[in-house]
């Protein structure tokens, strides 16, 4: 994910490129309003996330795995799959048959 900031020193954009982690900013602002990093943690698992403990005690949580279970329509699986194999299911009643 690339987030163009603009360079105060010239006239053209840089790109920036997101850690592949949350930041401990990003962590607080998701578990408001918990300060502590154990309640933090436990409130990041009982949303389904996959949570490391840093050596400081804080969380660490993947970036893609955040976007990936935070994000339902990703998630949803197209509509044609949803439907029944008619043909196979006819296919199976003149087997038995």
């Amino acid at each position: 994910m690339f987030v163009f900031l603009p360079d105060e020193s010239t006239a053209d954009s840089t790109p920036f490129m997101y850690p592949p982690w949350l930041t401990k900013e990003e962590i607080d602002d998701f578990c408001k309003p918990l300060t502590q990093a154990a309640a933090q943690i436990r409130h990041l698992k009982g949303q389904g996330l996959t949570v490391r403990k840093k050596p400081n005690g804080d969380a660490l949580v993947m970036r893609s795995h955040f976007e990936q279970v935070m994000n339902p329509v990703t998630n949803i699986k197209p509509a044609g799959r949803r439907e029944p194999n008619r043909i196979g299911l006819i296919a199976s009643f003149e087997k038995q048959a």
